[in-house]
């Protein structure tokens, strides 16, 4: 019983450095997409360096040059009260 009780511990620690790991990593790849952009890298290019896919590398990284995009909301106008 002991003996299982280590082992789901060790897993548990495993688990918590590998993730650690995986978030370091992660935000290096970003800060590395953004500064590819602005050096004119297309999100493609990138796609085919990294293994992902062209839209999630042009979402963490759009294109520096572009015009920002602006959202409009649209609302109805509530219906009249007919009382």
């Amino acid at each position: 019983m002991e003996e299982i009780r280590d082992r789901v511990q060790a897993a548990a620690k495993k688990r918590a450095r590998a993730k650690d790991a995986f978030t370091r990593a992660d935000a290096e790849l970003r800060d590395l997409l953004v500064t590819a952009r602005t050096e004119d890298i297309g999100p493609s290019e990138l796609a085919r360096l990294t293994g992902l896919t062209r839209e999630w590398v042009a979402k963490i990284a759009p294109d520096p040059d572009a015009p920002k995009r602006k959202v409009v909301v649209r609302r109805k106008k509530p219906a009249p009260d007919s009382d």
